[in-house]
């Protein structure tokens, strides 16, 4: 299959579809920008089919999986766009025009700025406040993620190792569930996953749902695999496609959640927040010439 006949290849199958699966192609075939946006829970769930209809669905168009699938949307996509975008342009940007950096500037700007509004309207105010209860609470948090989430795990570590000693940071998965099978019911794991479904999620969750150890999921889809399974969710917003992989857009709504998710704690014990920061900032005074 090109790059380019994904659209071509479900319309020239399409009459060798099951009913469930024409569901499926009609949707897709409708909204070909969103669908690539979508986990196969919501795209599921807007086709109202099951999810192992999206997987047939996608091996009967010759694909390993809804990943694979999701790719090639994206890059039937980007080659319509790019065409489109040669036949409108009768004069060729100059990168020196200052005019054209600006317009660059806005349009990213823009994009962080819609990531959260998304955010806000998405956060769960209720789940907002259990999560900052269970941090709160917890005899012992570790922050985890993987890819570019653990960028964010390690930023929310640093983040909350300003206020408690008892807030931990582990990168490698193999530590990860070394970690968490020495856990308790009193302690908590914050996670962060865009997606929701990766394996070394689902690998975390095997191990501390029996032992009753606390799992809040940072993510952008509360229906992934691990969304369903973890005990809360904070959604974030930003449609991330499966070629912006580790997008800032991503990244920035999900550094609001923690930033929102950092000030409720705060809250919780506010005199012993200002005596914790008080003393961190006198000791890393000591760092500064």
């Amino acid at each position: 299959m090109t790059t380019q006949d994904i659209f071509e290849t479900i319309s020239s199958q399409y009459f060798q579809l099951t009913n469930s699966e024409k569901k499926v192609a009609d949707y897709v075939l409708s909204h070909r920008i969103d669908a690539q946006y979508m986990s196969i829970s919501e795209l599921a769930e807007e086709c109202e089919v099951a999810d192992a209809t999206i997987s047939r669905f996608c091996r009967r168009l010759g694909l390993g999986g809804y990943n694979a699938f999701k790719l090639e949307l994206a890059k039937a996509s980007m080659a319509t766009r790019a065409g489109n975008a040669e036949e409108s342009e009768a004069v060729p940007a100059q990168v020196e025009d200052p005019s054209a950096f600006h317009a660059m500037c806005r349009r990213r700007l823009q994009e962080n700025v819609s990531a959260l509004e998304q955010t806000m309207k998405l956060i769960n105010a209720e789940q907002l406040h259990q999560a900052a209860e269970l941090l709160h609470d917890a005899k012992r948090v570790v922050c985890m993620g993987q890819g570019s989430s653990m960028v964010l795990a390690e930023e929310a570590w640093t983040l909350f190792s300003t206020i408690s000693p008892k807030f931990t940071f582990i990168a490698d998965s193999h530590f990860q569930l070394n970690s968490v099978a020495l856990m308790s019911k009193e302690d908590v794991v914050l996670f962060f996953s865009y997606s929701g479904s990766t394996r070394e999620l689902q690998d975390v969750l095997a191990v501390s749902r029996p032992m009753g150890v606390k799992v809040i999921l940072v993510s952008r889809f509360p229906k992934s695999p691990g969304g369903q399974l973890a005990d809360l969710v904070l959604q974030c917003g930003s449609n991330e496609g499966p070629l912006q992989v580790g997008s800032v857009t991503a990244r920035m709504a999900q550094l609001f959640v923690l930033d929102l998710l950092f000030t409720e704690v705060c809250e919780l014990n506010p005199e012993r927040v200002i005596e914790s920061q008080e003393r961190v900032a006198e000791a890393a005074s000591l760092k500064h010439l």
